[in-house]
């Protein structure tokens, strides 16, 4: 890794990127190396001259760094859990929104024939540069600032990561947890109807927001319209996605 020391201040455009990415080169080389797609490498040495080798590394670091982001954010899910959550972070889909994201689609350095066929966004080759990216960022300045590049991109996705919801209660929980906020109350405040068809009103509560309130034909029921309320208003849970 080199030093930064003495490093000649960045051209505009660079000094753009690096702030989008959290971090000043100090070998600006490998930043050059990471953009480079293959189309505009040395024929003589693509894999050298491109981006390929780091997107190998980069693979590497971003499942690392999701993986040790989701361990402290959810700490009472299972392993099956976590890999599905994993899974969604790292797939190249999600690597190629948070290229766009990075402006890395305008950055990139593409041959003219693959440019004109639209490789600028090919879903492939914006995952493949985020993650040579990262790789750049972590052989320049080490796991912590590829980790915290990770934070500031993935971390949002994965609090918004529906898919691998259970329920509105355990999502409202964990989404609790990754902020260091206390766990969901809930709070029975209204009965009507007859017994056999009685209608139930429950209030959550989570400290620093304002309390949701839900209806159903049991607490559970009632419970759980009560924490889809929060997640919804909250934006955590867009209303289309929304449990009926």
């Amino acid at each position: 890794m080199s030093a930064s020391g003495g490093a000649p201040e960045a051209p505009p455009v660079r000094a753009a990127l690096e702030a989008r990415l959290g971090h000043a080169f100090a070998d600006p080389a490998l930043l050059d190396l990471a953009l480079t797609h293959a189309s505009a490498a040395d024929v003589g040495d693509v894999a050298r001259d491109s981006y390929q080798r780091l997107e190998f590394l980069g693979d590497r670091v971003l499942g690392l760094a999701v993986a040790t982001m989701l361990l402290e954010a959810f700490p009472s899910a299972d392993e099956g859990e976590l890999a599905r959550r994993l899974n969604h972070l790292v797939r190249r889909e999600t690597c190629a929104e948070v290229a766009i994201e990075l402006g890395l689609d305008r950055a990139i350095r593409i041959g003219a024939g693959e440019a004109q066929a639209g490789g600028r966004r090919k879903t492939a080759i914006l995952g493949d540069v985020c993650e040579s990216v990262l790789a750049a960022v972590y052989l320049d300045g080490g796991l912590a600032a590829a980790a915290a590049l990770v934070d500031r991109y993935w971390r949002p996705r994965m609090l918004g990561f529906l898919a691998a919801r259970r329920d509105a209660k355990t999502t409202l929980q964990e989404w609790a947890q990754g902020r260091s906020l206390s766990a969901p109350v809930y709070q029975a405040v209204g009965r009507i109807g007859p017994d056999h068809a009685p209608r139930f009103t429950i209030v959550v509560r989570v400290d620093g927001l304002d309390p949701a309130e839900g209806l159903g034909r049991s607490k559970r029921e009632a419970e759980q319209g009560a924490a889809t309320a929060l997640l919804v208003r909250e934006g955590i849970w867009p209303p289309t996605e929304a449990p009926e």
